[in-house]
């Protein structure tokens, strides 16, 4: 237990008939808590103050990234896991996030009130997070592995000892938004004020709301009391955002609010382009704030949840919606998989929406391997001056619906703010023009990226004059390509290579 260690001596001397001279372990503990050392002794994630500072996220000085504290650029690439703590064992989380750490994942979001009755149904271990589902009472016990949270403890330490970050939900939003919520003001700032101590430590992200949206002040209040207890429990250690429902963001309803340090969109489950042209709107908002993508169309999910009608996604669907909001300026991506989010297994849960397989065999799905390839190639170029560019790089057609296009092939650009480089996706095989004398540089040099394999192909050198037309090596339905242009001058390395 991390939070009550006066307690846990107590206890200790109550307990232990063998102790000898009990006198000198209660000085003991008393200086040990005047000197803050209790709390280092025990706590799961303490680290050197050097270590934290440097794995502690901040947002960039120009807002529009994430950055660890001493500089170094933070690619969030996120998977979706919103039952890891409620569905899965110890054997079971291993195996996911080893999974998951090996792909190139840096975030992992999950939520600890889950969205599947939560807070009435036992986790693997047989354990409830509240007494009485009262978020004021967290069920807990003396010793380890003996509660909810126990349980929580140990996938939080297993995924950053894997170097990933705990997108980490209070609460899904049924539990302060449906019916009879369980959270008023005042609870939900004790229980965020619970967390924050607890997690005080851990390398974690704030994500409140929970796939619901705010229709009253009350409801406003609510998710700005648990803000603020998770600020005063941690310290402001943490990054705090919003996750919305479908189609939304939180620019909507917290943008110029203090504590909302980055947004997050859920541009949902669609294929077509039209939802995720709004994290483009959310990045045009003043101040300007970081913006991503939380929840787009997840891999071998319903299309808009109509799997009679419209079938299910697959990984060309997924990788469009990554570039699309990469290249429209997000900071970073969130994938996620049908059957992961709700750790499908056929033998022990119900499913739901028609998911395709088990999350066992989900995990191996293409679309998993390929996020890592997005992330490669923008850590390949300058960081933290890239932007939007479609509408400077993209010649756009006389039939704009064919160039840059619309629905399912939208093609879409982004560079540095010097112009010494440009990205163009290209989700299908099509012609286009772009204008090669906004990059600066007398040479320019070409190279084709295809985000299937993670693979740069050098096409060659160009004189940086007017327009020239490209079209991708392997044109096609659904054949993705990504045409990098870079001022030869600079000598970039290999497109996804550092």
């Amino acid at each position: 237990m991390i939070w009550d260690m006066a307690m846990c001596g107590t206890y200790m001397i109550k307990h232990n008939t063998n102790m000898k001279n009990k006198k000198w372990f209660i000085i003991w503990i008393i200086v040990m808590l005047s000197a803050g050392g209790i709390e280092a002794q025990v706590s799961k994630y303490s680290k050197t103050k050097g270590d934290f500072l440097k794995s502690r996220l901040i947002i960039s000085e120009n807002k529009r990234f994430l950055q660890y504290s001493d500089g170094t650029p933070f690619f969030y690439l996120g998977d979706t896991a919103w039952e890891l703590f409620h569905r899965t064992n110890k054997e079971e989380a291993d195996l996911y996030l080893e999974d998951r750490a090996r792909k190139g994942f840096t975030v992992i979001q999950a939520v600890a009130l889950a969205e599947l009755d939560g807070i009435s149904v036992p986790n693997a271990y047989g354990f409830l997070p509240f007494e009485n589902n009262d978020p004021n009472k967290p069920l807990i016990k003396e010793g380890v592995d003996n509660d909810y949270w126990d349980y929580v403890d140990y996938v939080v330490k297993k995924a950053n000892e894997l170097n990933l970050y705990i997108g980490f939900l209070p609460t899904w939003g049924r539990y302060w938004h449906d019916g009879t919520p369980v959270f008023n003001k005042q609870n939900a700032r004790s229980y965020g004020e619970f967390l924050g101590k607890r997690y005080k430590e851990a390398q974690i992200i704030w994500i409140l709301g929970g796939d619901r949206n705010l229709e009253n002040e009350n409801q406003k209040e609510v998710i700005r009391a648990m803000a603020e207890g998770l600020a005063a429990g941690d310290g402001k250690n943490h990054l705090r955002t919003f996750h919305p429902t479908g189609g939304q963001g939180s620019a909507q309803f917290f943008h110029v609010e203090d504590w909302l340090d980055f947004n997050m969109r859920q541009n949902g489950h669609e294929v077509e382009y039209g939802n995720y042209s709004k994290t483009r709107d959310d990045y045009n908002r003043t101040p300007a704030k970081p913006v991503m993508d939380g929840e787009p169309l997840y891999e071998d999910h319903p299309v808009a949840f109509q799997a009679k009608r419209r079938g299910h996604s697959i990984a060309s669907d997924i990788r469009r919606a990554l570039y699309w909001d990469l290249f429209n300026g997000a900071f970073g991506h969130t994938y996620g998989h049908h059957s992961v989010w709700q750790m499908y297994d056929p033998d022990k849960s119900r499913p739901i929406n028609n998911p395709l397989m088990s999350w066992r065999d989900a995990i191996h799905q293409p679309g998993s391997e390929q996020m890592r390839y997005g992330r490669l190639l923008i850590e390949s170029r300058p960081f933290f001056t890239r932007i939007p560019a479609t509408e400077k790089i993209l010649v756009t057609d006389k039939i704009p619906t064919a160039m840059p296009g619309e629905g399912r092939y939208r093609f879409v650009a982004t560079c540095d703010q010097d112009f010494s480089y440009a990205m163009i996706y290209a989700p299908v095989g099509r012609k286009f023009k772009v204008r090669m004398n906004v990059l600066k540089g007398d040479k320019i040099k070409a190279w084709w990226y295809n985000p299937r394999t993670g693979k740069a192909t050098y096409v060659g050198v160009y004189s940086n004059r007017g327009e020239k037309t490209f079209i991708s090596p392997d044109p096609g339905e659904m054949i993705d390509w990504i045409l990098v242009l870079d001022d030869a001058s600079k000598k970039y390395p290999v497109p996804g290579k550092r």
